[in-house]
């Protein structure tokens, strides 16, 4: 996600960007040999490192792991630094609000893609809704980062342009959602049970279902009127159903044991409880409720679940072994492009009454042997809006989201000249 961010300003004269990893060699190949580009080797641990990176910036830019966030906002505000992060501001870092607000510091979190642009576009048709005097009353909102239709070649559907990890975890989230009026509650272990089916037009049908808990987003948006508020994840039909089964079989635990000498095959059979006194595949079909045939086994021995292979690591978890094995079968090959897209709908209603439903789609690529879609719809709204602030149009403190037109309109316009643009459908609804 960095790489386009940094190229951002490595393009423009007046900037200088310090990259900042645990290992110099990441940083080093971010910035190349450029001059105005400088690659450092610091680690989250060293806090008195850290203060001195920080205390000679004009502003910071954390892509670090999440929960690294807060730590990083917390030096910037006690050095007067304003800062930039894609990731969603979680308690921890709303908690600095106040801080900031003193400080005279502004926190710009969620400024990627989702969340970020998402957040952005639904703003600008509500605002538009607003101003003619119309009101909300329905909005749903999906977004997936998938391989492109000649790039989805594989029985999942899916390939990692970002961490497995991050991907998988995501499947252990409880979600919350409005409907018709009606307040949805799925536990995580109902997740993957929670889905619908949604066309894009040109692209086919796709699964979506909730992502987390879609009802701060009422007053986030300022649209207490909606009886419909939902925020999800899309990918191709299969997907659900297969982490489904992945989540009852275990796979998605993150206790540590020992796996030394174990093969993939040995592993299913202990996380089964199965004997080997009947074929491995008949019991982990049994196990799931499934018939032998089913495609979700077909998926998992595709993966290499069952495979006679040795474990990687001789201490693991269960995350463990299927985050390598994703990794390794669930890649982009050479030349292959990813695809992000990221649908809005709305139902909403003017003055008068009359109901109209709005539907704004973005469909963006990858470029082969390039930027990834991901690493562009993410990396870019993060360095327009660092620009916004370096050059004082940003004027808020505190910790705050793109949902304001000072920060949310310059940054869509920006976009577009990067052919990061949205489809607007409207149609008359009764």
């Amino acid at each position: 996600m960095a790489g386009p961010l940094v190229r951002y300003f490595l393009d423009r004269p007046a900037a200088a960007v310090t990259v900042a990893d645990m290992e110099m060699a990441k940083a080093k190949a971010l910035v190349g040999v450029h001059a105005r580009g400088r690659a450092l080797a610091l680690d989250l641990k060293d806090e008195d490192g850290l203060k001195k990176e920080i205390s000679q910036a004009d502003i910071v830019v954390s892509l670090v792991p999440y929960t690294f966030h807060p730590t990083v906002a917390g030096l910037c505000i006690g050095l007067k630094k304003n800062m930039v992060t894609t990731s969603y501001a979680g308690e921890a870092m709303t908690a600095l609000d106040g801080d900031a607000r003193r400080a005279g510091v502004v926190v710009l979190n969620e400024v990627g893609l989702d969340p970020g642009i998402d957040h952005m576009e639904a703003m600008r048709i509500i605002r538009g809704v607003k101003d003619r005097g119309g009101t909300i009353l329905g909005f749903t909102s999906t977004c997936g980062g998938l391989p492109a239709p000649e790039a989805n070649t594989n029985p999942f559907g899916y390939k990692f342009s970002w961490s497995p990890r991050g991907v998988l975890l995501a499947g252990k989230n409880a979600a919350r959602y409005l409907k018709d009026g009606r307040e949805v509650r799925v536990p995580a272990e109902d997740l993957f049970d929670h889905f619908e089916m949604r066309s894009i037009h040109g692209l086919g049908d796709f699964e979506g279902y909730p992502n987390r808990d879609s009802l701060p987003y009422i007053e986030l948006y300022g649209i207490p009127e909606t009886r419909t508020m939902f925020r999800g994840t899309l990918r191709y039909p299969g997907w659900c159903e297969t982490l489904k089964k992945i989540a009852d079989l275990g796979l998605l635990d993150q206790t540590e044991t020992d796996m030394r000498g174990v093969s993939h095959r040995e592993f299913v059979a202990r996380l089964i409880g199965s004997s080997g006194a009947r074929g491995l595949k008949a019991a982990l079909a049994e196990r799931l409720r499934l018939k032998p045939g089913s495609k979700v086994i077909d998926r998992l021995e595709w993966l290499g679940l069952l495979s006679e292979e040795r474990l990687p690591f001789d201490r693991g978890s269960a995350l463990d072994v299927l985050e390598a094995l994703m990794l390794n079968k669930l890649q982009y090959g050479p030349g292959e492009r990813d695809m992000i897209v990221l649908q809005h709908e709305f139902i909403a209603a003017d003055a008068e009454g009359r109901r109209e439903r709005i539907v704004s789609t973005l469909i963006d690529y990858g470029v082969p042997g390039g930027d990834s879609s991901m690493a562009r719809t993410v990396g870019l709204p993060a360095a327009v809006g660092t620009r916004l602030i370096l050059e004082g149009r940003i004027r808020k403190t505190g910790v705050c989201l793109p949902v304001h037109p000072e920060i949310y309109e310059p940054i869509l316009e920006d976009l577009e000249a990067h052919g990061i643009v949205f489809n607007e459908e409207r149609a008359a609804e009764a």
